[in-house]
């Protein structure tokens, strides 16, 4: 289908931390949460609204920078004018089309090493799925069978349906507390969730963590000496891990002690037994141009993922999944993991938030299926709090399968450690009509030059 971009409005929700969450050498507290809606008119004059979201999340996107987080969400803002501009500038072209133009014009004519490629991408990407969304409600057709159908540009091979179901892997941050025992009574929260790692076990009966690391290497041993204890001698025996460096090792020898020093401890030791990957360890600029000297378990590319060399020319097995670096470039990346057994796919989270962002990228891992993904938003933010009452109402409405209603409001339903998505396959880019249209009634809009 051949599309041209008419209009294009943003709206930002204010959003705290119920948990501070630290990640590389930065703690997020609070964060505003970015909504972008466009209108798309095909060539036979039918026009559809979509919109997408992501949170202005600070030194992550442009880590080599000492400007305050204002300024970095700043520049995010910025990204999205500068990629609007660019898809407004093409003619009428198919969502894939112009998505290929606009990356190639900001991102890939960069040299590999320019410090703000996933910055410049953040506004592509968002502009992207919210025309990918356009495309779908034109068309009244769930994502993935958009995808099926060629119906965005391109045909994107699909070996089977979508995922009904998919795992959730717990992040495990640097500052969160591991045993409810250990939290000081004036930390406690009282708002129905659970806070320490054992509560998470207990209540939602995960299989997966994803644990952060990256702070000095006596923390790092400590610290995941005490989460190979914890695990120990409980149905925890099922439980897979995942290590995220955040780019806070200088070399792989710095990594390589923090692993020796585990594996010479027994708890220690089953621990990294469990281990099926290590994300991103280096910084960016030092994780391209060759083999990697590291062969204890496999690597991820994350941070140092901002063009479609960045992961053939890192050596790495394998590359992160996020809707904000992307969705087409993420399926070119299946077909390149496709290609070859010992490459693969991991669905990972930028604290991504209902309810546009969560179900989209969900979304995307049920297409590509992968069957488990890193959530963190609704543990370090307080469930769909953040949205107005309308939109929580209909969002739980509409997703029953995905969220609950308790006490103490609506939040992520998680099922022995699943959640269930069928609901997600839905005309649009996972988020029900009734959802979209109190959006747009409820968030005050702000035309985007």
């Amino acid at each position: 289908m051949q599309i041209r971009l008419r209009d294009a409005a943003t709206a930002e929700l204010a959003c705290r931390t119920r948990l501070p969450y630290r990640f590389g050498d930065v703690t997020l507290n609070e964060a505003p949460l970015l909504h972008l809606r466009v209108i798309v008119e095909a060539t036979d004059g039918r026009s559809a609204a979509g919109m997408a979201s992501d949170l202005l999340v600070p030194r992550w996107f442009c880590r080599a920078t000492s400007r305050p987080s204002s300024d970095d969400q700043a520049a995010l803002r910025a990204s999205v004018t500068t990629a609007l501009a660019r898809y407004r500038e093409h003619d009428a072209a198919t969502a894939f089309a112009h998505w290929q133009q606009v990356h190639e014009e900001l991102i890939e004519s960069q040299p590999g090493g320019t410090p703000d490629l996933l910055e410049r991408g953040y506004g592509v990407a968002l502009v992207e799925r919210a025309m990918i969304d356009a495309v779908c409600r034109l068309q009244s057709r769930p994502f993935a069978a958009a995808l099926a159908d060629g119906l965005l540009g391109r045909h994107f091979p699909r070996p089977r349906p979508p995922l009904e179901r998919i795992a959730l892997r717990h992040t495990v941050g640097r500052l969160d507390p591991l045993r409810a025992a250990d939290i000081a009574a004036e930390d406690r929260l009282d708002d129905g969730m659970p806070q320490a790692l054992d509560e998470v076990l207990e209540t939602h009966h995960v299989r997966w963590l994803k644990i952060k690391i990256g702070g000095t290497p006596d923390d790092d041993v400590a610290r995941l000496l005490a989460i190979g204890r914890l695990l120990t001698g409980r149905e925890a025996r099922e439980i897979r891990v995942t290590l995220d460096g955040n780019e806070q090792f200088d070399d792989f020898d710095a990594l390589r002690a923090v692993w020796q020093a585990v594996a010479s401890d027994r708890h220690g030791a089953a621990l990294l037994q469990r281990v099926q990957w290590v994300e991103q360890p280096l910084p960016r600029a030092l994780s391209l141009g060759g083999a990697p000297d590291w062969n204890h378990c496999p690597l991820l590319l994350d941070e140092a993922d901002a063009q479609r060399r960045s992961w053939p020319d890192s050596g790495y097995h394998g590359v992160s999944v996020k809707n904000c670096k992307s969705v087409f470039r993420a399926l070119l990346n299946a077909e390149r993991a496709a290609s070859d057994p010992g490459l693969f796919q991991s669905s990972e989270d930028l604290t991504s938030l209902p309810a546009l962002a969560v179900q989209q990228d969900l979304c995307t891992a049920a297409a590509l299926g992968l069957e488990h993904s890193e959530r963190n938003g609704h543990h370090y933010f307080p469930g769909l709090d953040h949205l107005p009452a309308p939109v929580a109402d209909a969002v739980t409405r509409a997703h029953p399968d995905l969220y609950e209603r308790t006490t103490q409001g609506a939040r992520l339903r998680i099922d022995a450690g699943d959640l269930a998505i069928r609901s997600l396959q839905t005309p649009g880019y996972g988020c029900a009509q009734p959802v979209i249209d109190v959006l747009d009634r409820e968030l005050e809009w702000v035309t985007a030059d």
